[in-house]
This record gives structure tokens, C-alpha cells and sequence, in this order.
């Protein structure tokens, strides 16, 4: 992990949760965000149209290097037009990592798809390419000019990357499979804005990338999320059936099914102003990463989620592995140790083949994304987030080492 090239500006807690509580992700709302939000109010514009929603797809694509960014009400409704645009039809299968938050796997679900779950690789913990094409050379038949699950009858259309924790998936492995086997790309870089592969900022390099906005993503809106695209023709399609899809606006006439998806103009406002605030957010989670790595670079059982020489990760969290007969206790007991003290921590989510939400789905074993599921721990890491409070964790997480309290 590189340390951070300029100092991060002095960021203080917000101080909502009370006293003495570290959130784990919390909002660092101190730009111009109450000026433009207020703007809309004093206004009138209010709504999914204004001049703020226009400025904030304007400059969130001019950020991350693309030609069309589509605001919308979240990242989730992102991800189903993304798939609605890019064709992918009712009981195709879509590939997804085991480890990941359940919104896109949800989202395939909304058009009609079915998830096909691989695990992750051991060191960053993204989608495994070798484990995609295991699936792709052993599971998979041709026939004809399509690609067939040989173990459910269903075509497989598509691979969704989800870049988790602010660490991009090896994409050109990713697309050279994806090339090879005739599939389409969507990317989630939801937890990811500010990373790099390859030193191209992510939503550069995929037909379409989806971002988040939630209130504890690294730039925040509330809610919210954004399509990007190069390409004219889909821009225009997923803001079509994110606004109702309305062919004629005073006469209401619609030629399709559209969704009510889009960023409202004071959230928009907000994301103008968290925007310009995204570099110094990005320091300040290297700093924050870089010193809780150095602070428990000694301490036998932890083990910091890894950047790849080819990544440079946003480190939206900050996540470690607790191995319990080294550290002294394992994952759990820790995350119950830092709640005495005020401290929240979380683990990771449930790995999606065991989902029950997605029942009848495909998925290849996933010992990885077990064994990581079971292990992790995320640590807080706010933009806000003082040095004093983040001694506090570390001296919580070292005098726990080697305690023994439990499993």
C-alpha cells in the first residue's frame, strides 16, 4: 500500500451516534453542501429535473473520465437499468463473486436473470478469474452461437465485477474471459469510486459501471448512485427508462415500462458538493489504512486486505482477517470486545451462494469467500475520523491480542 502523496486535510467527527461512539462509515458532510441544497429550496427545484442534477452528471463524468453519467436514486436502481440497457434477458445467467453486498445479484433478479456464483481470489478478494474460468471451460457448453450452463438449461449472458471495498477486480483478466466465451460486461464499482487499475480510474473501462451514494459510501448524496457510460446510444436509453420512460412528457404517452430512478436535484446539490471534496476523501482513507496497517503490522493473527500491485485501492473500509487461535480470538468475539468500548466494527456479508434470497441460483463451491466471510472484520474508517479516535481503536484492537477471551 503507497502511502498518501499529500497531507489530507484535518477532518473532525461528526459526533451524531453520542459520545464516545467511533461509527464504523459515517458522512463528512463540511463542504458547500448546505449552500446548494439551500439553493434548490430558495428556488423551488426540488424535484428529479434542476440544474444541480445536470451539473452533477456534468462533472461526476468529467471526474472518472467519461463522456455520459446517468444520475439515479440509488445504486441498486443503477445496476437494473445498467442491465436493462445492456440486453441482458429473463432466465439468462449472470456471473457474480460469492463476496459481495446482495444489491446486484438483486438486481439481476429484478430483469429476470439468474445469478452464477464463483468465489474470490485469497489475496484481494474479488472475483477469482481462474475460478470464472473454471466455470466457463467445465459447467459451460456451446450450442450454437450461445453459451449454455450445462448444469440448469440456462444461457449465460453476462459477468458482473463488483470492485468490493474499494479495490478494482483484475478487469483485463476479466475481459480477455468475457471476449473469449462472447459475454457482456456490467461493472458494480459501487463501493469503489476513487480507485485505479492500471492507473485508469474506474468507469473507464467497462460498457457500463454503476456507483453508490449511500450515506456511507465516500461521497454521499443520502441515497443515489450514477451510470457511466461512453457510449451515446445506452446514456440515452437508461435515462429514458429511469424517467418513467416518457416519449411525450405533456401528452404521457410511454412506449415502455420505466422506473421512477432518478436523483433528486437537492441530493444532486449534495453530490456537487461531496464531488469536490472526492480527492482529499481519498487521502484521507490511504492515511487512515496506511496507519492502522503499520499499527498492527506486529501483531501475529491480523491480516489487512491486500492491494494488488496493479490496483491502487480507494480503501472505502478498512478490512482485516482475525485468525482466532493466533490473535487470541476470533472475528466475533473481537466485534463484541469493540462494542463494549463503543467501537463499532462489522463482518462482512453473508457469502452470496448461500444466500436464501437467491434460491435456485447456480454456484460453484466457495471455500474463499467462507473462509473470509468467517475471518474479516471492518474497523472504522470515516473521512472524519480523528487520530485520537483512531489510537482509541488501535489501543482496543492491541489489547485484545493474545487475551484469550473467547471464540
Amino acid at each position: 500500500m503507497t502511502t498518501p502523496s499529500v497531507v489530507a486535510p484535518k477532518l473532525e467527527p461528526g459526533g451524531k451516534a453520542g459520545v464516545g461512539f467511533i461509527g464504523l462509515c459515517e458522512p463528512y458532510v463540511a463542504g458547500r453542501e448546505w449552500e446548494y441544497m439551500k439553493a434548490c429550496i430558495d428556488t423551488g427545484w426540488v424535484s428529479s429535473v434542476g440544474s444541480f442534477v445536470d451539473r452533477f452528471e456534468t462533472e461526476f463524468a468529467e471526474k472518472v473520465g467519461t463522456r455520459y453519467a446517468v444520475a439515479m436514486a440509488s445504486g441498486t436502481s443503477a445496476l437494473h437499468i445498467a442491465l436493462l440497457v445492456s440486453g441482458i434477458k429473463p432466465d439468462e445467467e449472470v456471473v457474480a463473486p460469492a463476496l459481495t453486498f446482495i444489491a446486484p445479484l438483486n438486481a439481476m433478479r429484478y430483469v429476470g436473470a439468474w445469478p452464477t456464483v464463483v468465489d474470490v481470489d485469497p489475496n484481494h478478494w474479488q472475483m477469482d478469474s481462474d475460478q470464472l474460468r473454471a466455470f466457463l471451460e467445465t459447467d459451460c457448453e456451446r450450442k450454437g452461437r450461445v453459451l449454455v450452463n450445462r448444469r440448469t438449461g440456462r444461457t449465460v449472458s453476462a459477468v458482473m465485477p463488483v470492485d468490493i471495498l474499494g479495490h478494482p477486480c483484475d478487469l483485463d483478466s476479466i475481459y480477455g474471459l468475457a471476449a473469449e466465451y462472447g459475454l457482456k460486461v456490467v461493472e458494480d464499482a459501487t463501493e469503489s469510486l476513487g480507485a485505479k487499475y492500471k492507473e485508469r480510474s474506474l468507469g473507464q473501462l467497462s460498457p457500463v459501471t454503476c456507483f453508490s451514494f449511500n450515506g456511507n459510501k465516500l461521497i454521499t448524496t443520502g441515497g443515489g448512485g450514477m451510470l457511466v457510460t461512453d457510449n451515446e446510444a445506452l446514456a440515452r436509453r437508461a435515462r429514458y427508462l429511469a424517467t418513467q420512460a416518457k416519449d411525450d412528457a405533456l401528452e404521457y404517452v410511454h412506449h415502455a415500462v420505466g422506473y421512477n430512478y432518478r436523483l433528486t436535484n437537492p441530493l444532486a446539490a449534495m453530490g456537487c458538493a461531496q464531488l469536490e471534496q472526492l480527492d482529499a476523501f481519498v487521502e484521507k482513507k490511504l492515511a487512515i489504512a496506511a496507519r492502522y496497517t503499520k499499527a498492527f503490522a506486529d501483531i501475529p493473527g491480523l491480516t489487512p486486505m491486500r492491494e494488488a500491485a496493479w490496483a491502487r485501492s480507494a480503501f472505502w473500509m478498512f478490512t482485516m482477517l482475525v485468525e482466532g487461535d493466533t490473535f487470541g480470538m476470533d472475528s466475533r468475539a473481537l466485534l463484541r470486545h469493540l462494542g463494549e468500548q463503543k467501537i463499532q466494527a462489522r463482518p462482512l456479508w453473508e457469502p452470496m451462494h448461500k444466500s436464501h434470497a437467491h434460491k435456485g441460483a447456480w454456484c460453484r463451491p466457495c471455500p474463499v469467500a467462507e473462509r473470509i466471510h468467517e475471518r474479516a472484520l471492518s474497523l472504522p474508517c470515516s473521512v472524519g475520523l480523528t487520530q485520537a479516535d483512531q489510537n482509541r481503536v488501535i489501543a482496543a484492537v492491541r489489547g485484545a491480542a493474545g487475551s484469550g477471551r473467547g471464540q
